[in-house]
C-alpha cells in the first residue's frame, strides 16, 4: 500500500499539471491572457516537481512518462495556441488581408502540433539527460503567454501586422523540433566554472524581471535562445 501511494505522488502532480493547462485553455479562448499566462506558469511549477519528486522518492509508474507528455502537450501545446489563436481573432487585418482573416488564426495551432512532435522527440531522444537539443515546451509557452499578455495592445494595433506574427509562430515552432543545443538550468553543485553559462542567464534576468514586468518572461526565453546560440558557436 504504502509504495502505491509513494509511485501515484508524481503522477497526481502530472494530473494538477494537466488540470492548470485546461483552465489556462479557457482562460485564452476568453481572451484572459494575464490568467492564462499565470497557469501556464503553475503548470510549468507542477512540471518541474512531477520529475523531482519522481527522483527523490524513487517512485515507478509505467503511465508516468506517457501521463507527463500529454499533460505536457495541453499545458504547454494547446494553451499557448489557444493564445495566439484568440490574439489573430482580435488584430487589425489590413484591406488586403480581410479575405484570409477568418482562416488565419487556425496556424496558431501549429503551436501545438510541434510541441507534440517535439515532445515525442524528447522522450526517445537518450541527448537529453543534461541538456536540450530544441527549445523545451514550457519555455515556448511562456514565451507566448508572456508576450500576448504583456504587449497586447500593441499586438492588436495597426502598427502590428498579422504576418509578423505567423512568421514569429513558424520560428518557433520550428525551434521546438530543431536540433540547436540548449542549456539547462539544473546545477549540479554552486560552482562558477561548472555551471557558467547558468550564473550568467540568471544574472541578466534579475533586470529583466524588475524593469519588464509581465512582458519578461518572453524576453528572458529569448535570451536563453540567444545565449544558448552563442554557447553553441564558441564551442
Amino acid at each position: 500500500m504504502t509504495n502505491i501511494i509513494k509511485n501515484s505522488i508524481p503522477n497526481t502532480v502530472t494530473c494538477l499539471n494537466l488540470f492548470s493547462g485546461c483552465i489556462a485553455c479557457v482562460m485564452a479562448f476568453e481572451a484572459k491572457y494575464e490568467l492564462a499566462l499565470l497557469f501556464i506558469a503553475l503548470s510549468s511549477i507542477f512540471d518541474f516537481f512531477d520529475g523531482l519528486l519522481a527522483r527523490v522518492l524513487n517512485a515507478h509508474s509505467i503511465i508516468g512518462k506517457d501521463l507527463d507528455s500529454l499533460a505536457d502537450d495541453v499545458s504547454f501545446g494547446v494553451a499557448p495556441s489557444l493564445i495566439v489563436f484568440s490574439l489573430f481573432k482580435e488584430m487589425y487585418y489590413p484591406a488586403n488581408m480581410e479575405f484570409i482573416a477568418p482562416y488565419l488564426p487556425y496556424l496558431a495551432f501549429l503551436i501545438s502540433v510541434f510541441s507534440a512532435l517535439r515532445l515525442a522527440k524528447f522522450n526517445n531522444d537518450t541527448r537529453q539527460t543534461s541538456s536540450f537539443v530544441g527549445l523545451p515546451v514550457p519555455a515556448n509557452a511562456l514565451f507566448w503567454g508572456s508576450l500576448v499578455a504583456g504587449a497586447h495592445d500593441f499586438l492588436i494595433s495597426a502598427n502590428c501586422h498579422p504576418v509578423y506574427l505567423l512568421i514569429l509562430v513558424c520560428l518557433f515552432s520550428g525551434l521546438l523540433v530543431s536540433e540547436i543545443p540548449m542549456f539547462s538550468l539544473k546545477f549540479k553543485n554552486l560552482s562558477w566554472n561548472d555551471n557558467k553559462i547558468s550564473f550568467i542567464f540568471l544574472i541578466i534576468c534579475i533586470p529583466l524581471l524588475i524593469f519588464l514586468g509581465i512582458s519578461s518572461f518572453a524576453a528572458i526565453i529569448v535570451w536563453y535562445i540567444l545565449l544558448s546560440l552563442f554557447t553553441r558557436k564558441s564551442k
